[in-house]
Formats: structure tokens, C-alpha cells, sequence
């Protein structure tokens, strides 16, 4: 069951980083949230197989953590690479003589 939250916890981190951080007109509606959340569960897991257990504390502070920072790198690297690709495209199309 615990899971299943921190599968909720990781998508609403998502959401909110999708929502909160420029760029997010530059890649899909669900792509921040689904990477959030499936961060948030595999280092729920590799903390529960390295010992932790499920109702201690640091467990809960670093699969939000991990969650939050994967939905930040992911958001940037995404639309600052997204921005630099139109604008290669945009550019070779103006030189073919052709509208963008």
C-alpha cells in the first residue's frame, strides 16, 4: 500500500514542477509526472531492499527528494534541448528557402 503513495506523492511532484518550472509548453502534458513518479518508486524500493523500513523517516525524505529533483533535470533537460532542436530545424528551413 505504501506503493501505491508514493506513486501518488511522485505524480502530484510532477505536476507541480510541470506547472511551476518555464518550458512546459515544450514537451508532453504527462512526460514530467511519469518520470516523477517512476523515480519515487524505485528509490522507494532500493531503500526498502537496502534496510530502510517503510514508517521510518528518511524514507519519506528521500523518495520526494529524488522524486523533485528527477522532475526538475528532466523538465529542463528536455525543453532546453526541445528549444535548440526547433530552432536548428527553423533555421535550416529559412536557409531551403522554405517557410517555417
Amino acid at each position: 500500500m505504501e506503493l501505491l503513495f508514493v506513486f501518488v506523492i511522485g505524480a502530484a511532484i510532477g505536476f507541480v514542477a510541470r506547472y511551476a518550472l518555464p518550458g512546459r509548453h515544450e514537451h508532453g502534458e504527462l512526460l514530467v509526472p511519469a518520470v516523477a513518479a517512476g523515480v519515487a518508486m524505485l528509490v522507494w524500493e532500493a531503500l526498502t531492499w537496502a534496510g530502510l523500513a517503510w514508517d521510518g523517516g528518511w524514507i519519506w525524505v528521500a523518495t520526494p527528494v529524488a522524486s523533485a529533483l528527477a522532475a526538475v533535470l528532466v523538465d529542463v533537460f528536455v525543453s532546453r534541448s526541445r528549444i535548440a532542436k526547433d530552432a536548428a530545424l527553423e533555421a535550416e528551413l529559412a536557409r531551403a528557402g522554405r517557410p517555417a
